[in-house]
């Protein structure tokens, strides 16, 4: 029995509950991932799964061995990885999940000069609005709006998130440019699905708050529709000015409510728990992290501007 493969077949198909995505995620079939977790339970002389005929799920021996386990799989890939870099050999496939928001149009440069220093590193990024459990999902880390949502992974913050309420000029001299927050109840809106307060809104001015609700014409879970919705004249959106400042900018939008403020979000690198010592992660997450230890570049043009302001309310 080799040990590490019995322990590494063990750890994924806890991960996963699911010996069939065990094996794909292990390249190997599922026999395979069966054959060594019986190995290992023979080994330790006890079941480490319940079974059953449509999951698995941890015995108590399972869940008294599995951090252990996984920490030190994590160990020893780390131990690996940095053999591996004392001969500048660092390589292997790193699996991210980022927002569309930030990969479009921002990230590619980051991802180029992380592989001109680790050219071995293969790349693995899948680009979608969903906001994913970076163990179920499979991948190494995630870039998301949200805090990790349990105990079993790890957040760290990035850069602010502020957002930003604007339309086309045109759409403006037809219609009109709003005064104020409540004015926004004239006129056909555009808004993000997925913020956590929903149809909610709190515009922070400089002598009120005003709490509103806002019933959109176009709810969408995607901000880049949302800006090409402004710039088709549409109507008001409120997208992030990651997406909104290039055409704020550029003229082709136009801030609106410019005195009033709004919560921001922080955008979080999340990974697992187990995976906390990989070098490969490690190295990626140092790397992101080192190109936004000021205010992210979008945002600086629009607070030099005028159009947002460099304080944050959270």
């Amino acid at each position: 029995m080799d040990r590490y493969l019995s322990i590494e077949a063990f750890v994924t198909a806890a991960e996963t509950q699911n010996f069939s995505e065990a094996a794909r995620r292990l390249n190997v079939s599922k026999s395979v991932v069966t054959t060594r977790i019986q190995q290992l339970e023979n080994y330790v002389g006890a079941p480490l799964f319940h079974r059953n005929t449509r999951n698995i799920q941890l015995s108590e021996v399972g869940e008294a061995f599995l951090t252990e386990c996984a920490d030190l799989l994590a160990r020893t890939t780390d131990l690996v990885d940095q053999m591996r870099q004392a001969k500048a050999t660092i390589t292997g496939r790193l699996r991210v999940h980022a927002l569309p928001g930030l990969v479009l149009g921002h990230l590619a440069t980051y991802l180029r000069e992380f592989q001109d220093q680790y050219p071995g590193v293969e790349l693995d990024l899948s680009v979608n609005d969903t906001v994913v459990d970076p163990v179920k999902a499979g991948v190494d880390c995630t870039l998301q709006i949200f805090k990790p949502a349990s105990n079993e992974l790890i957040g760290r913050p990035l850069f602010p998130v502020r957002r930003v309420f604007c339309a086309s000029p045109e759409y403006l001299e037809k219609h009109g440019t709003p005064k104020g927050p409540r004015n926004l109840y004239e006129h056909r809106l555009g808004l993000y699905s997925n913020y956590p307060t929903r149809d909610r809104w709190l515009f922070y001015g400089k002598r009120e708050t005003v709490s509103m609700d806002l019933r959109p014409a176009l709810r969408t879970n995607s901000v880049h529709l949302l800006e090409e919705y402004a710039a088709a004249h549409a109507g008001i959106v409120c997208i992030p000015t990651l997406v909104a400042s290039a055409p704020i900018m550029s003229g082709r939008l136009t801030p609106i409510l410019t005195d009033w403020q709004l919560t921001s979000f922080w955008l979080w690198v999340v990974y697992p728990h187990t995976h906390r010592g990989g070098l490969k992660l490690k190295l990626f997450i140092e790397h992101i992290l080192s190109r936004f230890s000021t205010e992210p570049p979008w945002d600086e043009d629009l607070i030099r501007a005028g159009f947002i302001s460099q304080s944050l309310i959270e």
